[in-house]
């Protein structure tokens, strides 16, 4: 049951709302994409996020970047490391780790509501 006196989302704020989904469901098939679409949500995430600065979908697009780039770079640093197989549990927590924040950031937008 809806309030009828309740605000309804703005156009701008709804398309943010999508884009922000629609970039969190790309990082996730990233993994079986050979990461192309991952690549897609952050060049996605860097155009938008000046778009939305001040709302709560700034804190989704920084989530992104963050994720990406902390992924990568320590995935390049852990690579190496498996062939002593030390990297090979850093990997595993590294791939965890990149889903519960994915998928964390797209419940949150799912709700409207900041990542936090």
């Amino acid at each position: 049951m809806t309030d009828a006196n309740a605000p309804q989302p703005t156009a701008d704020a709804t398309s943010a709302r999508t884009l922000v989904i629609i970039a969190y469901v790309l990082f996730l098939i990233g993994w079986p994409t050979a990461h192309l679409t991952t690549i897609a949500a952050v060049v996605l995430a860097y155009i938008q996020r000046d778009e939305v600065r001040g709302s709560v979908w700034e804190s989704h697009y920084s989530n992104i970047i963050h994720t990406f780039w902390i992924t990568l770079v320590i995935g390049i640093v852990a690579a190496p490391l498996c062939l002593i197989l030390i990297g090979i549990p850093i990997e595993i927590v590294l791939a965890i780790w990149f889903l519960f924040r994915s998928i964390k950031g797209l419940v949150k937008a799912i709700d409207a509501m900041p990542y936090v």
